[in-house]
């Protein structure tokens, strides 16, 4: 199973249909949102195209695919918009062995990290940066960036999780970093 990894949409339409064509031309089986989803919250500015209505379609036009996380911005309000369900705080995964935990990062994070076994992933948006790093006991943290609002320079990007790995890449589909587990 291919799983397409995206975060921090924050309500913009043009991001989330770059999103959605990456979501196609990559062939993935689901899309796994991991919140921030319609509003652009106090401290980010407005992104570009900011229309949650008109991301609100597009993404309940893919409800069958999509599993999403609970983010900072995301509340009841939004959840009576949207066809899918948004408010879980974390969604386990598994990669070969290894358990991924995805959630927002806004509460769980490497600071203060979720239950997790040696090996295990860490996986969350939240800052809008990309990550891929070691920590704790032999984990990993991983972080797909921001689609709307990346920071620290990055791309507008996603990640892709396979059972082998996972791979970053920009909204037009240029890879950037490959990690294989």
């Amino acid at each position: 199973m291919k799983i397409m990894i995206a975060s921090d949409i924050h309500g913009s339409s043009a991001y989330c249909e770059e999103m959605l064509a990456a979501l196609d031309r990559e062939q993935a089986d689901r899309l796994l949102l991991l919140g921030d989803i319609l509003y652009h919250g106090p401290r980010n500015d407005l992104p570009k195209d900011y229309a949650p209505k008109t991301v609100l379609r597009l993404l309940n036009d893919r409800k069958e695919q999509i599993l999403c996380v609970r983010g900072n911005c995301d509340t009841e309000v939004d959840q009576m918009v949207l066809d899918f369900p948004i408010l879980a705080d974390y969604c386990i995964l598994y990669a070969k062995k290894r358990m991924i935990y995805a959630t927002h990062g806004h509460n769980f994070n490497t600071k203060n990290p979720p239950p997790l076994k040696p090996g295990d992933i860490l996986l969350h948006g939240h800052t809008h940066i990309p990550a891929w790093e070691s920590f704790g006991d032999g984990n990993l943290y991983l972080n797909p960036g921001s689609v709307s609002i990346p920071k620290e320079d990055s791309a507008h990007g996603y990640m892709t999780l396979t059972e082998d790995g996972c791979r970053w890449m920009d909204l037009s589909g240029d890879m950037y970093h490959d990690l294989i587990f």
